[in-house]
């Protein structure tokens, strides 16, 4: 597909969706979210993609907020509508089947750090700002961050995000659960390429079946969970890179899974 606002690219079987509005410090606006929903949707049915960067493009910002001016002129309905479009994108991400990393140079407030929390790893550089200040607007997170930073972060940090509205520096940031790594931004681009390639070398039914269990299974009581674990590890038995995995083990090579 061509899109307006964002720029794809392959490197082998990783994919890279850029959002591509830096004038507007990549807000998100409607059009924005619908192609972010349809890059996913097609990132998703590719097979020959096995992992995705999203990064947002410039120096500034991953993704700074949802467009305010857009969403200045929406009544409650239209309002509504957005909010279920932003969720069912990032919910897409959030159980694409296939691993995610959000690439965190700057900013990454309110809808931009909505959306890094859907992603699977969210790698930051020293430089970037995390915060959710929609309060100051005279709002709440409606992109899904209420539950997602309380899910990550614990309810004490989820409520001071929201409720004081304010950013945290990146090394706050990791220790709260909402970075996995922070590097130096000389080094962000090498360090989530590396990443990718790591994600993108593994058995993808395997990585699929990681996130089911904890993203669908994590969300069942405990006993359901656990059964729902067991049947995805069994199901793995019938891939052929399970067989490839333990063969490659026993004869001490690297394995070459093929996605089967």
């Amino acid at each position: 597909m061509n899109y307006q606002n964002l720029l794809c690219t392959d490197r082998g079987p990783v994919r890279t969706l850029t959002i591509n509005r830096p004038e507007k410090l990549n807000a998100l606006n409607r059009a924005t979210i619908a192609e972010l929903h349809a890059a996913f949707d097609e990132a998703r049915d590719d097979n020959s993609v096995r992992a995705i960067i999203l990064a947002g493009a410039g120096e500034k910002a991953f993704v700074a907020g949802a467009d305010i001016a857009e969403l200045q002129s929406l009544s409650p309905m239209e309002a509504l509508a957005f909010s279920r479009a932003g969720q069912s994108m990032m919910r897409t991400i959030e159980l694409l089947g296939k691993p995610v990393i959000a690439r965190i140079q700057g900013f990454a407030l309110g809808g931009g750090l909505e959306l890094a929390m859907c992603c699977h790893l969210r790698i930051g550089s020293e430089k970037a700002r995390l915060g959710l200040p929609e309060v100051t607007l005279g709002l709440l997170p409606g992109f899904g961050g209420t539950q997602r930073v309380l899910r990550l972060a614990g309810r004490a940090a989820a409520l001071e995000l929201c409720l004081l509205g304010q950013p945290v520096n990146a090394t706050r940031a990791e220790h709260l659960g909402l970075l996995n790594r922070v590097v130096a931004i000389d080094s962000l681009d090498k360090d989530v390429n590396e990443l990718a390639d790591q994600l993108a070398a593994s058995a993808p039914q395997a990585l699929a079946g990681i996130l089911d269990a904890i993203l669908v299974g994590g969300e069942c009581p405990s006993a359901e969970g656990m059964e729902f674990e067991s049947k995805t590890f069994a199901l793995r038995f019938s891939t052929d890179d399970m067989r490839e995995g333990t063969a490659a083990f026993l004869e001490k090579r690297k394995p070459d899974f093929k996605g089967t």
